[in-house]
């Protein structure tokens, strides 16, 4: 197994920068933004978002929360979120994970924001394979790599652990 790193973590913050101004372009006329990470790296992707975020548009609220799902097999068990899902109604809602593989993971994602009665769904994603078994895609995306079906994207965040630092890596 090889294992090539295609981000470093200056790379991840110029692309979690630009993404979230993306984010506040496509939402500037909005007073608040809900960011719902998928559990996992999606999680701390979205906690970075929103803190950028925080800092370039204080005027503008952003709420974080987190969704978890069942990522290999989403439709077998509820879906967990981290508030009442309530608080997705009518608001302008923006699904963030650290990688769009076959869009299973995040089109269950979608469903739920959109049963909970969302305003608007955007999706944010760090890096797109572009491997897609369903249609579905990134609104805003930090990297498009075109992958073999074989190798997979890893996503590190310092939130992974006391010794991480963020990175993305390509392993075959």
């Amino acid at each position: 197994m090889s294992k090539t790193q295609i981000l470093t973590a200056d790379q991840i913050e110029r692309k979690l920068q630009r993404m979230a101004r993306e984010l506040l372009e496509v939402h500037a006329h909005a007073p608040n933004v809900v960011l719902v990470g998928i559990a996992g790296q999606g999680e701390a992707v979205a906690e970075r978002l929103a803190r950028i975020l925080e800092e370039i548009a204080p005027n503008q609220r952003t709420q974080r929360m987190t969704l978890r799902l069942n990522k290999l097999h989403p439709a077998s068990e509820p879906a967990q979120f981290s508030g009442p899902s309530e608080a997705l109604r009518g608001q302008p809602v923006v699904v963030v994970d650290d990688v769009l593989n076959s869009g299973r993971t995040l089109i269950h994602a979608v469903k739920y924001v959109l049963d909970a009665g969302a305003e608007r769904i955007t999706a944010a994603i760090l890096v797109d394979r572009i491997h897609r078994s369903f249609p579905v895609r990134a609104d805003i995306c930090g990297l498009s790599l075109s992958t073999t079906l074989k190798e997979r994207i890893e996503v590190e965040t310092a939130a992974s652990g006391p010794a991480a630092t963020d990175a993305a890596y390509l392993v075959d």
